[in-house]
């Protein structure tokens, strides 16, 4: 690919050999020569200038960059792509720029790189949308490393949250891995987003049974358990009537991360403390059929 200051010599070397040979006087010519030299020079002297500016001002926008990634605390990963595409997006806009100003055909040399772009982006469009997704969630934060999440692919504690996939440790010490892409387009419950959680129970009483005093019982528990919130509300409510039971309900607040340890515990408590007062819990009733000689005899147990 040549240039219009090139073209111009050329043509000239081109005029002055034709002349040579015709034995026609060579100063037109070589004055066209010397008009293409310095045009030629000219050109390039000022892409030379283009190129120095350029630099300059990119480095002046690359740390104006910088300084507004560390203030708008973005993650490291995601903050060094952004400022290499950015980096790179300006210089190459500055070599079009030259050679542009070199006389070069950039059409040409963008439709190349654009096919070339848009083979490339087909070919790794799952991976792309991933790194999207990445930089999405890096960038708007839903979840932290060490947060406990619950998405429809799984469920666990985050232990790293990459460009391309974010890995999970199950409860069992297994790992998850997500792409970003499917992470960042599906609903994810983050359970340790907030400081604290209320911790709601419900249980069965029957009918026989005091009431009065199973709610007593269960605001005991929550009263008496350590990680329960005191100067927080605390409610204990009667749920619903079901078909064989009274449902009771309770409610406190506690860490959020005490809330597994809380909620084992006191349903532990609730049904050692109501077999120690005689409060039953209800259970589905089994019918068992016994059959004696031709006499058929139902047993409810």
């Amino acid at each position: 690919m040549e240039t219009g200051a090139g073209t111009e010599l050329k043509e000239a070397i081109q005029g002055a050999a034709d002349a040579v040979r015709s034995g026609n006087p060579l100063s037109p010519v070589m004055e066209n020569m010397g008009t293409a030299v310095l045009g030629l020079a000219w050109k390039l002297a000022l892409a030379c200038v283009i190129f120095l500016a350029g630099r300059k001002l990119i480095a002046v926008l690359r740390k104006m960059m910088n300084r507004s990634l560390d203030r708008a605390g973005i993650d490291v990963g995601v903050a060094k792509f952004l400022r290499s595409l950015t980096e790179f997006c300006l210089n190459a806009f500055l070599v079009f720029l030259i050679l542009g100003q070199l006389g070069m055909d950039t059409a040409s040399i963008i439709a190349i790189l654009g096919a070339a772009g848009l083979a490339l982006s087909l070919s790794l469009q799952e991976s792309l949308a991933n790194l999207a997704g990445g930089i999405v969630i890096l960038v708007m934060k839903p979840f932290r490393v060490g947060d406990y999440i619950v998405c429809t692919l799984g469920e666990g504690t985050v232990s790293a949250v990459g460009l391309v996939y974010t890995t999970l440790m199950t409860v069992d010490n297994r790992a998850i891995t997500i792409p970003n892409g499917v992470l960042s387009n599906s609903t994810v419950t983050n359970t340790t987003a907030m400081e604290h959680r209320r911790l709601d129970l419900t249980v069965g009483i029957s009918y026989t049974a005091d009431l009065k005093k199973a709610k007593e019982i269960l605001e005991q528990i929550y009263r008496a358990y350590p990680a329960v919130e005191q100067e927080k509300e605390l409610t204990v409510y009667v749920d619903s009537l079901g078909e064989r039971a009274v449902i009771l309900g309770a409610r406190g607040w506690v860490s959020a991360n005490d809330y597994w340890q809380a909620r084992w515990d006191i349903t532990e408590q609730i049904k050692l403390r109501f077999d120690e007062e005689g409060i039953g819990i209800p259970y589905r009733q089994q019918l068992d059929l016994v059959v004696t000689g031709n006499a058929a005899k139902e047993e409810d147990t």
